[in-house]
């Protein structure tokens, strides 16, 4: 099954003003109403709670509607619609997109993709013994740089029965465990994609099922601790980090939304093809990250260092 990875995030919102100004100020671009667009053209879709085009929410807190997957091409969709409609019903809209539900309750469609391949700089650096990434005279510290979002890198579910929900996407939809953390859950990634995930869950009971958080893929490290500082600067709630995960290596930094999940910048995350072996381990907060750092107000040579002001 040649799937992508996840393309629109369909979301049924109370304070739909607070959510379209929130991911405004995240850096995504509406590009119709209720639209916001990362820079490949994944995107975020809001609509009203009552909204009678949503699908049925799930019986819990979770505004989380609908998970959209891309795929390769109208090949793919036609396999997905074959083995799915096997055991569940699978809805073909007028667009050609396919709606069913995963082994969870989870709503969930497929597309063909509507990203659009970019084919833009990568951070720049400079590191002794290599040739330097930027040119004589050019700074790499830009506080006035743009830093928008790239790509939908990846959700996370709370999920009641990880194993379950876990055979789902592997035996059916041909994903692949890259990571997992033990009695918590598995790190996949699809056929179609060679970041280290796109799709992660966390074992949790009945009552928190729904999405944990979603991510962005950024440029790099420095544009992802200058959206996250302006986030702060804006009166978001940090919720952690910023620092960089073990599994996978990307850089994070997560804020709380009015959306009812935790929305995560992420940069420079691992790729993996089918000669990756399998990494395991318990969760643990040394696990989960290898540093993080702490969120100060600004502190210059010749002050009290911070928090003894």
């Amino acid at each position: 099954m040649r799937i992508i990875g996840p393309d629109e995030l369909i979301f049924g919102v109370d304070n739909i003003q607070a959510c379209r100004d929130f991911l405004k100020d995240y850096g995504l671009i509406e590009t119709a109403p209720d639209c916001f667009e990362a820079l490949d053209r994944t995107a975020i879709i809001l609509r009203e709670t009552g909204d009678a085009s949503l699908p049925p929410p799930l019986p819990t807190a979770t505004r989380l509607r609908e998970t959209v997957w891309g795929v390769e091409d109208q090949a793919t969709l036609e396999a997905i619609s074959g083995e799915l409609s096997r055991d569940r019903e699978v809805r073909t809209e007028a667009s050609g997109r396919l709606s069913t539900v995963d082994d969870a309750g989870f709503r969930i469609a497929f597309q063909v993709t509507r990203r659009i391949k970019l084919d833009l700089a990568a951070e720049r650096i400079n590191s002794p013994g290599a040739s330097p990434g930027r040119a004589a005279n050019e700074i790499g510290a830009n506080e006035d740089a743009e830093a928008r979002p790239r790509t939908l890198s990846h959700i996370v579910y709370f999920v009641p029965d990880m194993d379950r929900m876990a055979n789902f996407y592997i035996q059916r939809l041909g994903f692949v465990i890259t990571d997992k953390f033990t009695n918590t859950g598995p790190f996949l990634r699809p056929q179609a994609n060679d970041d280290h995930h796109v799709l992660f869950m966390i074992q949790t009971p009945d009552y928190m099922q729904g999405l944990e958080h979603l991510a962005f893929h950024m440029q790099g490290p420095t544009e992802l601790m200058l959206a996250g500082s302006r986030m702060v600067k804006k009166g978001y709630q940090s919720f952690w980090g910023p620092g960089r995960h073990k599994f996978g290596s990307n850089w994070f930094w997560y804020f709380n939304s009015p959306m009812g999940t935790h929305v995560e910048y992420d940069a420079d995350m691992d790729k993996h093809d089918g000669d990756w072996v399998m990494r395991e381990t318990p969760m643990s907060k040394e696990a989960a990250q290898m540093f993080l750092f702490e969120n100060v107000a600004k502190w210059a040579p010749g002050g009290p260092p911070p928090g003894k002001g």
